[in-house]
């Protein structure tokens, strides 16, 4: 076998494939794209210069829910929820259904 096509023995599987394997990709990615959004969201706020508690007001909603929306380590937000407040922002959130990679 030459050099060029020996498999190098330290090279593992994939970080996808690992997590996979424990059943915990689908947690993380969902954790991740929470993360995204919560930062997304953080980043037009101070954009347009509004507070916290101005969304707040404009959501119909609480200063401390408006916290939990902006917390990347809070899942528990519903799209709806996340929905209202981008709309507020002058943004949209885009959700869609992908083939999974094989």
């Amino acid at each position: 076998m030459s050099k060029a096509t020996k498999r190098n023995p330290y090279l593992g599987s994939s970080v996808d494939a690992y997590f996979a394997e424990d059943g915990l990709l689908e947690e993380i990615e969902a954790a991740a794209i929470k993360r995204v959004i919560a930062m997304e969201l953080l980043s037009e706020l101070e954009r347009k210069q509004m507070t916290k508690a101005e969304l707040a007001r404009r959501l119909d909603t609480s200063r401390s829910q408006v916290d939990r929306i902006l917390d990347p380590d809070n899942e528990s937000i519903t799209l709806n929820t996340l929905v209202k407040a981008a709309a507020l922002l002058g943004r949209r959130l885009h959700v869609s259904l992908e083939p999974a990679a094989a």
